[in-house]
């Protein structure tokens, strides 16, 4: 497998296949075919020929094999001799025709239409969450409507949503917000929030400070908004971000510019297998192959995971969380490794090893406090949320967790938020709906808002940690807004886990392949 991740490397490099998000004119794929051809056999440039060769052959033989018929044929008729052709004529006596009844003047009475038929409204099973102070949040821009699935402009290839990404899709958003609580007050925070990062980006197609990690974080928030290449406000900032993981990935897999404890690398895969599954780009999964390589090789036979992936005997809950995403995520997007589902089956254990006997998760034993978030959201993730460590854990939570900007919860509180705030939402029922009514409104009400700051004269907004030591190793803004985005987009970013429960002790799928739904996208 190392040996063909470094033959793909070496393919990047010579050849970028992520031209494929690339326009030419027929000149320039006609030339390019062409000096492929000539070049090297082991070349990319002559495996890129070989392909555009391959996908035109089929519609040239369409075109082909009919008109070669048609020759054939009338070649074999100018071939065959002349006969005399003989017909016999019968002359019968004239007919006259029978006289017709004569036709009524019809009455000039209206025509009735049909009664029109009933469609089911496309609208939630549930009623939109009724926002209380209204008056105390800020002014909010509601966003756009969401588009019908054949709405999307610049339609080049078909990609199935599976599953818990299905909401993502542009006619799913409205809908799951109306089941799960969302608003528009909620959504308008989003989008100036995608706003005011899609403004930060820098022209390579990264966000500082820590690179791999911020960019990573950052296209997980245009990601989860169902946003890609295709889409008419966000696509380039999307596929400019894409371009800068993959070009940035060097032989071994790893990502440069990386932190020193190399968070990085786990945050880098979860937003490549996120990528890959709304896109299907091919190079975007040779990427998110060799990154998921490097996490699978890097786990404890307990089953958790330390700083850069290191074989030690330290398992660290927080690292292990970006792992066990980036596993999640490469499950659901069809990310192919042997050895992936016994990673996710192993990695239950590990986080069972730093669960606190009375309900909770530590940093790098069985504590309680701030990361019991993590491990809660991992073991549902890996389908253990009836497991008694993830059980108990969740009724630490909703004894101990609060949100309240002003009077933060712990050392980190936006990142215990954004684990907090999904493993109440996949938990469901009144824990859900009590903590939904706490964050939403606290969030957008400590939105920095700029008005009319973005290109267009629309408003953008961000998010700074109330916790002034908040550790962010310098990211500051870019990683709490990332972090506050992710959280408010938890409405339809996934479906909830209790709704498509699989055991995982009985080898079952991990991945639900209910509500598929087809949409378009540009490559």
């Amino acid at each position: 497998m190392e040996h063909e991740y470094d033959q793909l490397h070496e393919l990047m490099h010579k050849h970028n296949l992520l031209s494929l998000f690339e326009h030419l004119t027929f000149r320039e794929k006609v030339r390019k075919v062409l000096d492929g051809l000539k070049a090297d056999k082991d070349s990319g440039e002559y495996k890129y020929a070989r392909l555009q060769m391959q996908r035109l052959s089929a519609p040239a033989c369409a075109i082909m094999v009919p008109i070669l018929g048609l020759g054939l044929l009338s070649l074999l008729a100018s071939l065959t001799p002349e006969r005399e052709a003989t017909v016999e004529v019968e002359v019968v006596e004239e007919i006259e025709p029978e006289a017709l009844d004569e036709i009524e003047d019809l009455d000039d009475e209206p025509i009735e239409p049909p009664e029109p038929i009933e469609m089911d409204d496309f609208t939630p099973d549930a009623p939109m969450t009724e926002v209380t102070d209204v008056m105390d949040a800020p002014t909010t821009e509601v966003s756009p409507k969401p588009a019908e699935f054949d709405a999307v402009a610049l339609v080049k290839s078909p990609v199935i949503m599976r599953g818990i990404v299905g909401n993502r899709s542009p006619g799913m958003r409205g809908k799951a917000m109306g089941m799960y609580g969302g608003s528009e007050i909620t959504e308008g925070a989003v989008m100036r929030a995608l706003r005011w990062l899609k403004s930060k980006q820098q022209s390579d197609g990264s966000w500082p400070k820590t690179k791999p990690a911020m960019t990573s974080l950052a296209l997980l928030t245009f990601l989860a908004h169902g946003e890609t290449p295709a889409s008419e406000e966000f696509g380039p900032t999307v596929e400019k971000a894409i371009r800068w993981l993959v070009d940035n990935q060097d032989a071994s897999g790893m990502f440069a510019g990386r932190d020193g404890h190399n968070y990085s690398h786990p945050i880098a895969t979860y937003a490549l297998c996120e990528a890959y599954a709304l896109t299907k780009v091919p190079m975007i999964k040779y990427a998110a192959e060799k990154a998921l390589e490097i996490v699978i090789k890097g786990q404890h036979p307990s089953g958790g995971w330390d700083y850069n992936c290191k074989q030690t005997e330290r398992d660290d809950t927080s690292y292990m969380g970006w792992c066990v995403q980036a596993l999640k995520a490469a499950k659901m997007g069809g990310i192919e490794h042997p050895k992936l589902d016994d990673a996710m089956k192993l990695a239950i254990k590990g986080m069972q090893k730093n669960s606190h006997p009375q309900g909770g998760f530590g940093y790098t034993g069985p504590q309680q406090g701030g990361l019991t978030g993590v491990g809660v959201l991992c073991m549902q993730f890996l389908g253990a949320a009836n497991e008694g460590e993830c059980r108990r854990g969740l009724e630490y939570l909703n004894q101990a967790a609060t949100f309240k900007w002003r009077e933060p919860w712990g050392r980190s509180p936006v990142y215990y938020w954004y684990y907090v705030t999904q493993a109440k939402f996949h938990a469901g029922g009144s824990t859900w709906d009590e903590w939904n009514r706490q964050f939403a409104m606290e969030l957008v009400r400590n939105q920095t808002i700029m008005k009319g700051a973005a290109d267009d004269g629309k408003d953008m907004g961000y998010w700074t940690s109330p916790a002034k030591g908040e550790y962010t190793g310098g990211n500051g803004e870019i990683m709490d807004t990332c972090l506050c985005t992710l959280q408010l987009e938890v409405y339809y970013r996934y479906l909830p886990t209790f709704t498509t429960p699989k055991a995982i002790e009985e080898d079952e799928d991990l991945v639900s392949e209910m509500d598929e739904i087809e949409v378009e996208i540009t490559i």
